[in-house]
């Protein structure tokens, strides 16, 4: 079967045909492609055709598809067995080895997903604050949790709505809203609300509704209007935390939260989440401490080893081989756009994040993203897709390079591109 009958086939038993709703191709001019198999930084899909990938499955994969010492650390691990419910040691050895490395962390707690990690983080900051109300972004993703599932209100700043059905109005009132960028706004929410904020919550690079790059000023800013007010500081790191550095944007910038809550890169590929902090916060947690959380695949042992083999190879020279692959995808994109009737786009780039955009402005907040965003990459994801460059499939998303898009695969991505 190819991937338009695949397709019309799950939409009779899964909802909306897909089990994340971003990989729906929704308003595309086609549906999705059914991947058959990957390596390094292609994908093949079920109709035979094979594809760049920028996607990355949405990020963990900075070695690329396959990578070889990844997959023997998973083979590895699947030959002991690949669910205990008990104790093991290497989830120990994970957490050791980022422990070590990260200078503002000193224990960490392992989940199955990044937003486990930022829902058991809501409840740890609440339950160490005796405080209810959370801080958060117009722009910032942090997973699907109600708490987290809320837009700006229409009001003043602070105020907030739920952004899907189902969430209830009490749940939306207590997490407030401000916009990005803003200092002044948040001491406003923070004075709005005394004593009631436990926690500011922020990606410190925004990559889910764009690539919203922030000044450390401003993420200093917020550090300190945490201590001014005794809020605490939690930087969502799912996306940046090892792969725009080691240490993510808190040691990029050397703005260091109280929580940081990870997934994606520790895990290869595998699911995964994590939270870490200082030990006098993490010791919150059961059993040592009054916040409950629990899984049954907690700490998953081959999650535990997919992670640690990836994140064992990160060193200082594959992540400068990271930057100028990223570099190098980046002129090739910009080069294209500029000459293929994309002249308004530019192509924004963090590390081994991008992002394509329609305009050429900068930007740092999500109520400056052009009105147009959304067709306009219809137009481009289209030209791309059939040219064998695969793109996350909405316009809001990031592209992620990994240390698989090599010399080879960019002349390939130069040749599809002008073909």
């Amino acid at each position: 079967m190819n991937s338009n009958e695949l397709f019309e086939k799950s939409k009779k038993y899964v909802p909306g045909g897909v089990h994340s709703p971003v990989r729906s191709f929704k308003g595309l001019h086609t549906t999705p492609r059914f991947i058959n198999r990957a390596d390094g930084a292609m994908i093949w899909d079920e109709d035979g055709k094979n594809y760049v990938d920028f996607c990355m499955s949405f990020g963990p994969l900075i070695h690329g598809h396959q990578d070889r010492d990844v997959k023997k650390a998973i083979t590895d691990a699947l030959d002991r067995g690949w669910s205990y419910g008990a104790c093991e040691k290497y989830s120990l050895e994970l957490a050791e080895f980022m422990v070590d490395k990260l200078c503002f962390v000193e224990q960490v707690r392992f989940m199955s997903s990044g937003t486990e990690a930022v829902m058991t983080a809501i409840r740890l900051v609440r339950g160490i604050t005796n405080r209810a109300k959370i801080m958060k972004f117009n722009g910032c993703y942090h997973g699907h949790m109600d708490a987290m599932l809320i837009k700006a209100g229409s009001g003043l700043a602070g105020t907030a709505d739920a952004s899907s059905k189902g969430v209830t109005a009490q749940v939306a009132a207590d997490t407030l809203i401000v916009e990005l960028g803003d200092l002044n706004a948040v001491e406003e929410c923070f004075k709005a609300h005394p004593g009631e904020i436990a926690a500011i919550f922020i990606e410190p690079l925004p990559a889910n509704n764009g690539l919203l790059v922030q000044t450390t000023e401003y993420l200093q800013g917020l550090r300190n209007l945490c201590d001014k007010y005794g809020a605490l500081l939690v930087f969502d790191e799912v996306i940046s935390g090892f792969r725009v550095h080691f240490g993510g944007m808190a040691c990029l910038t050397g703005v260091h939260p109280d929580i940081v809550t990870y997934g994606k890169i520790i895990g290869g590929g595998m699911p995964v989440g994590a939270m870490a902090g200082k030990r006098k916060h993490m010791e919150y947690l059961a059993p040592v401490g009054p916040v409950y959380q629990a899984g049954t695949l907690s700490g998953n042992p081959v999650a535990m080893a997919a992670g640690l083999a990836n994140m064992k190879k990160l060193t200082p020279e594959a992540y400068q081989c990271l930057d100028q692959q990223s570099a190098a995808v980046v002129s090739l994109m910009s080069e294209f756009c500029a000459s293929q009737g994309f002249e308004d786009y530019q192509t924004l780039r963090f590390g081994s994040l991008f992002w394509p955009v329609p305009s050429k402005k900068s930007f740092n907040n999500i109520t400056q993203i052009p009105e147009n965003l959304n067709a306009r990459f219809y137009e481009l994801f289209k030209v791309l897709l059939e040219k064998g460059i695969y793109l996350a499939p909405n316009a809001w998303e990031v592209g992620f390079v990994s240390l698989a898009h090599d010399e080879k695969v960019l002349k390939e991505m130069r040749n599809r591109l002008w073909s």
